[in-house]
C-alpha cells in the first residue's frame, strides 16, 4: 500500500499517544494545538481506521490504535537513539578514523605521532592503510591522507604540512664519485631510484638553472621505499635522489656523502589530504590539528 501520509504525522500520534494528552504533547512539540489535532485527523482518515477516542478529559487509544502505536513506537525510539548516537560521533573525540600514508614518513614520524595521539584520546581508533601509491582515497572511504608532491585532488582539502629538500648522495666508501660537477655525468655511475620519483629535477644552486635529468639504463635498483634506497646507497650499490632528513643522520655519522654540491633536488611538499572543514567529526578535527601541531617541519 502506498503511503498518502507522512512519517512526521505518525511521530506527532506517537506523541499523543505517550503523553495522552493533546495539549501536553502540542506542548512538547512546541506547535499549535489546531495544527496537531488536524494532523492526528489527517492520519486517520488516510488509514480509514480510528486511532483515538477523544472526550472533554482524556484521550484514549482504541484497540487499533494500541496495535498501531506499539509497532510504531520502537522505530521511532531507534530512529532517536540512531541520532544521538551520530551526535556524539560527530561532538565526542571518538570512533575510528580511516587514515592513508605514505610508508616512509609512518616510519620516520607518523606512527609514533599517532601512537601519542591515541594515548591522548584513548576513545578514538586509528586504521590505517601504509603504501606509497596513492590509493583512492574515495574508494576506501579515507577520512584523511598524507601525500607528498603534486596534488590532484577534485573536492579534497590539501593542507601543506612541510617541505623536504633533495640531495644527491653516495656511501662515503665510494669517494670516487663525489666529483660530479653536472648532472649529465651521471649517466656514467650506477644509480638507485625511489619511485614514484623517476624523474630527478635539479637545481644548480649558484646560477639556479634547472634541468630534469632521467635515470636510464644505468639504474641498478628501483624500488618504492625509501628505507630500502637509503640501505643499498650505503652498501655502495649506486648513486641516489633522497630527502635531507633521511640522509642528513647518516652524513653527520660519516656513512654518507653528498655529490654534486652545487646541485640540489627539487624540494617535495607533504600535506594533510581530508575531505572538508564543515561538519567534520570531533575526532577528525583533532587529528588534523595533533598532525599539523606536532610534524617537523622543513624550510627548503
Amino acid at each position: 500500500m502506498k503511503l498518502k501520509y507522512s512519517l512526521d504525522d505518525m511521530r506527532l500520534f506517537c506523541q499523543v499517544a505517550r503523553l495522552g494528552s493533546y495539549t501536553q504533547a502540542a506542548a512538547k512539540l512546541n506547535m499549535p494545538l489546531s495544527t496537531l489535532s488536524r494532523r492526528i485527523h489527517h492520519l486517520e482518515q488516510t488509514l480509514q481506521l480510528r486511532l483515538l477516542h477523544r472526550d472533554a478529559h482524556q484521550v484514549k487509544l482504541t484497540q487499533t490504535g494500541l496495535h498501531y502505536f506499539d509497532r510504531c513506537s520502537p522505530l521511532f525510539d531507534e530512529l532517536c537513539n540512531i541520532a544521538g548516537d551520530l551526535h556524539q560521533e560527530k561532538h565526542l573525540a571518538q570512533g575510528k578514523i580511516h587514515v592513508s600514508t605514505p610508508i616512509n614518513l609512518t616510519y620516520q614520524w607518523l606512527a609514533a605521532l599517532f601512537n601519542q595521539f591515541m594515548l591522548q584520546y584513548p576513545g578514538i581508533q586509528i586504521d590505517l592503510s601504509v603504501s606509497n601509491n596513492n590509493i583512492d582515497l574515495n574508494d576506501k572511504a579515507i577520512d584523511l591522507a598524507i601525500r607528498v608532491g603534486d596534488i590532484v585532488l577534485a573536492d579534497w582539502i590539501a593542507r601543506p604540512l612541510a617541505t623536504f629538500p633533495y640531495l644527491l648522495c653516495c656511501s662515503s666508501e665510494q669517494g670516487q664519485w663525489k666529483d660530479i660537477s653536472d648532472p649529465n655525468q651521471l649517466d656514467e655511475y650506477p644509480l638507485i631510484v625511489g619511485k614514484p620519483v623517476n624523474v630527478w629535477q635539479l637545481q644548480h644552486l649558484p646560477s639556479g638553472r634547472k634541468i630534469e635529468y632521467q635515470p636510464g639504463s644505468n639504474v641498478r635498483l628501483c624500488v618504492d621505499d625509501l628505507n630500502i634506497v637509503l640501505t643499498s646507497v650505503m652498501q655502495g650499490i649506486g648513486i641516489a635522489l633522497l630527502p635531507t632528513f633521511l640522509i642528513e643522520p647518516h652524513i653527520a655519522s660519516g656513512k654518507l656523502m653528498q655529490i654534486g654540491k652545487d646541485w640540489q633536488g627539487s624540494s617535495r611538499s607533504a600535506y594533510i589530504v581530508y575531505r572538508d572543514r564543515e561538519n567534520q567529526p570531533l575526532r577528525l578535527r583533532l587529528l588534523i590539528d595533533y598532525i599539523a601541531a606536532n610534524f617537523p617541519h622543513y624550510l627548503p
